[in-house]
């Protein structure tokens, strides 16, 4: 009989003996990362997790025998938003530790390729270090990447498909999020809330200072939302359709089995060690490795 875990790409769905049959075929762990935070008047709370794991159940739906979607991690870094009721902050240190849990555990079983996917921006410095932890503390690979930046693979997408100004147009609740979400589940959405808003410090016109969800100033600062939007829209939601949303998840899934087709297949970059004498003591963190001394 054929395992299941050849066909099915929801890891919670699988059971234990399943597990071991994923780890045989050298299955890519996507792991969606989101938050819990406002997105406006007009879009739920949960965009940054709609979003991620929409994209993510779509690349598992096509490509199953080498995908696992595992369940969300929900609560992200958000403590810039919390003037805006409804944000719910996890600490910084918190929420890279339990990512780290997350892969850690995945590592032990077996999993050798793990993709952490972000559907929230402030998540992104902490993902990053998580999975740089990661690649050193495990035998694993890990890698991050935002949702919105597969649509950035091929140079000719966004130009066809973006109808904001740059910068700003694009940021948060904005012509891209709310198109997605529309596409994704579009009776969620106040349809009759929808407006455009700005990021104040964007209308100066310095080109230290300003940002899009794909650039940033050399020297932007992350502060306070409410010091900059009184509504939270950050860009121009009023040009979002469903027709753009469904491009946009399109794009972003045909990128991302891209990504795991290229990933699944190669090898591991070795690690060498170059010390003339071999070292006497773990690694300051504790952690050697597989032929290293260990804590």
């Amino acid at each position: 009989m054929t395992s299941r875990a050849a066909t099915e790409y929801r890891y919670e769905k699988l059971t234990w003996p399943e597990i071991n049959d994923a780890v045989d075929l050298g299955k890519v762990c996507i792991v969606p990362c989101g938050s819990i935070e406002q997105h406006g008047p007009h879009l739920p709370l949960d965009v940054d997790i709609v979003c991620p794991v929409g994209i993510a159940r779509g690349a598992g739906e096509q490509l199953p025998q080498k995908i696992l979607v595992l369940p969300s991690i929900t609560y992200g870094y958000t403590g810039h938003v919390m003037d805006f009721p409804g944000t719910i902050n996890s600490n910084y240190s918190t929420f890279i530790e339990h990512v780290l849990d997350v892969v850690k555990s995945l590592a032990y079983h077996g999993f050798k390729k793990i993709l952490l996917l972000n559907g929230h921006g402030s998540n992104m410095p902490n993902l990053d270090l998580a999975a740089r932890r990661a690649n050193v503390e495990t035998d694993a690979e890990c890698v991050v990447t935002a949702w919105w930046n597969l649509l950035t693979v091929d140079k000719q997408f966004l130009p066809s498909w973006r109808e904001s100004p740059f910068p700003g147009g694009c940021s948060h609740a904005c012509e891209l999020e709310t198109s997605l979400y529309l596409y994704l589940d579009e009776g969620s959405v106040r349809k009759e809330l929808i407006a455009s808003g700005e990021i104040s410090f964007n209308r100066e016109g310095n080109p230290f200072n300003w940002v899009d969800l794909f650039a940033a100033g050399p020297s932007t600062v992350v502060s306070w939302t409410s010091s900059y939007s009184q509504t939270g829209v950050l860009g121009a939601a009023a040009l979002a359709s469903k027709e753009k949303g469904e491009r946009a998840w399109r794009e972003a899934v045909r990128q991302l089995l891209a990504f795991v087709e290229y990933w699944h297949a190669r090898p591991k970059d070795q690690r060498q060690d170059l010390h003339r004498k071999p070292p006497t003591m773990p690694l300051p963190w504790g952690q050697g490795g597989p032929g290293h001394p260990q804590s």
